[in-house]
């Protein structure tokens, strides 16, 4: 079955990190976080772009670092200094294929 798995969601104080997982099964590959807090629209967090190089939410930029393992198929989100304001369900998403994963719970108390 063709799915992306992520993990690494939690609750995790002001100013502490968290690294999300996305594990990604053959024949496809994820490239993007994208965070939905309630109320409201999902929104681009963090993504590889098809020619390799990455983009940010202005919001996460010098916090936040996407990276893969290729080996792996794996997709991972490193969140340093985290903000009350980073709330949210994460989704991985593979844009060749528009599959999105099932989301992981991120909390950050103040």
């Amino acid at each position: 079955q063709v799915q992306l798995v992520e993990s690494g969601g939690g609750l995790v104080q002001a100013g502490g990190s968290l690294r999300l997982s996305c594990a990604a099964s053959r024949a496809i590959f994820s490239d993007g976080w994208y965070r939905q807090a309630p109320g409201n629209k999902r929104e681009l967090v963090a993504a590889f772009t098809t020619g390799g190089s990455k983009n940010y939410a202005d919001s996460v930029k010098g916090r936040f670092t996407i990276s893969r393992d290729n080996a792996k198929n794996t997709l991972y989100l490193q969140m340093n200094s985290l903000k009350p304001e980073d709330t949210a369900v994460y989704y991985c998403h593979a844009s060749p294929w528009d599959i999105w994963g099932q989301g992981t719970q991120v909390t950050v108390s103040s």
